[in-house]
C-alpha cells in the first residue's frame, strides 16, 4: 500500500496534499556551447537545466512551458469551480511531472465495497515535462482512497491549446467546471459499473489467472525463467496483493477488483514507466481483466 504524505492546507477550506514532490524546481535554458566550450550542432543549441540537472537538449527555436504557468493556470480554473480537491504533486527526477487533482464531492464518488470503505473518487491528471518523457496533457481518471491509487482508466481527455509567444509559451484552458460536469454525467457513469462489475466477479484460479494477464499485456514473464517455472517477482507481488485485498474485503475468493488494483500498485509504484506508458497500460490491464473470459 503506498505511503502518503499528508499535509493540511487551507484552500477554499477543503484542499489537502497527499503527496507533496516539488513540481516547481528551478528551470532555465543555457547555450550548450557555452556550457560546453564547442560548438552544438543544428537543433541542439541549448541546454535545459531543471533542479541543478541537465534533463533535455534542444534546438534554439524551442519554447519551454514552465510548470508555474501550466499548472497555475489550472489550479486557477479549479478554484473556480467551486468544488474540493485534494492534490497529489509527483516529480520524477526534475524532468517529468503531474498534478493529480482528486475531486471531494460525495456526489462524485463511487464506494465499491462499503465495509472496507473501499471509495472511488474522480481525478484529473495533468502533466508537463521538461525532458520530453511526457506530453504536455490533461485526463481524466480515478483515485482509490484505500491505498491511495491513481486508476487510470477513463478515456475523457481535457483539451486545451498551447500558444508560442516569442521565446516563451501560453496556455489556453477551457472551463474546467463543464468539463468535470460532463465527465460525471457520462463516463463516470459507465465506469462505475465495470468497477463493480469486477468486485462481483470471485477469481477461482488465481496462479492461472495472473499468469494469463500477464501474459496478454506483456507486462512480465510469469515465471522467474526458462528453466524456472516457479513464480517472478513481479509475479509473486501481484499474488501477494491480491491476498492482501482479498483479506481486507473480507472476501472468501478473490475478485477480479482486487486483481485490477494489485497490477495497478505494481505498475505505478514499482515499475519505471512514464506517465504516458503507466496510462496506457493501466487502460489495457482494466480492459484484459475486465474481458477475460
Amino acid at each position: 500500500m503506498r505511503t502518503a504524505k499528508l499535509r493540511e492546507t487551507a484552500y477554499l477550506g477543503k484542499k489537502e496534499i497527499l503527496q507533496n514532490d516539488n513540481i516547481y524546481p528551478p528551470v532555465f535554458m543555457r547555450e550548450m556551447s557555452n556550457l560546453t566550450a564547442i560548438p552544438s550542432r543544428r537543433g541542439l543549441e541549448k541546454a535545459i537545466i531543471s533542479g541543478g540537472i541537465l534533463v533535455n537538449v534542444v534546438s534554439d527555436r524551442y519554447s519551454l512551458l514552465m510548470n508555474e504557468t501550466f499548472f497555475g493556470q489550472v489550479e486557477e480554473q479549479l478554484r473556480a469551480t467551486g468544488y474540493g480537491f485534494k492534490t497529489q504533486y509527483i516529480n520524477r527526477g526534475n524532468g517529468a511531472f503531474a498534478a493529480d487533482y482528486i475531486l471531494d464531492d460525495e456526489s462524485a464518488e463511487i464506494v465499491v465495497n462499503r465495509t472496507q470503505n473501499d471509495i472511488i473518487r474522480p481525478m484529473l491528471r495533468f502533466t508537463n515535462s521538461y525532458d520530453g518523457s511526457a506530453k504536455t496533457a490533461g485526463r481524466f481518471g480515478f483515485f482509490r482512497e484505500v491505498c491511495k491509487n491513481g486508476l487510470h482508466v477513463a478515456e475523457s481527455k481535457i483539451g486545451f491549446s498551447i500558444k508560442h509567444v516569442g521565446n516563451m509559451e501560453s496556455i489556453i484552458i477551457p472551463n474546467v467546471r463543464s468539463i468535470i460536469e460532463t465527465f460525471v454525467n457520462n463516463e463516470f457513469y459507465e465506469i462505475r459499473r465495470k468497477f463493480e462489475q469486477l468486485a462481483e466477479t470471485p477469481i477461482y484460479n488465481t496462479t492461472e489467472f495472473v499468469k494469463q494477464i500477464a501474459e496478454n499485456t506483456k507486462l512480465f514473464k510469469y515465471e522467474s525463467s526458462e528453466k524456472n517455472p516457479e513464480p517472478s517477482l513481479n509475479a509473486r507481488i501481484v499474488l501477494e496483493i491480491m491476498e492482501r485485498e482479498r483479506l481486507e474485503a473480507g472476501n472468501t475468493l478473490p475478485n477480479r477488483w482486487g486483481a485490477y488494483n494489485a497490477f495497478n500498485e505494481l505498475l505505478h509504484d514499482k515499475m519505471k514507466k512514464t506517465f504516458e506508458q503507466a496510462h496506457s497500460m493501466d487502460a489495457r490491464l482494466f480492459n484484459e481483466i475486465l474481458q477475460l473470459a
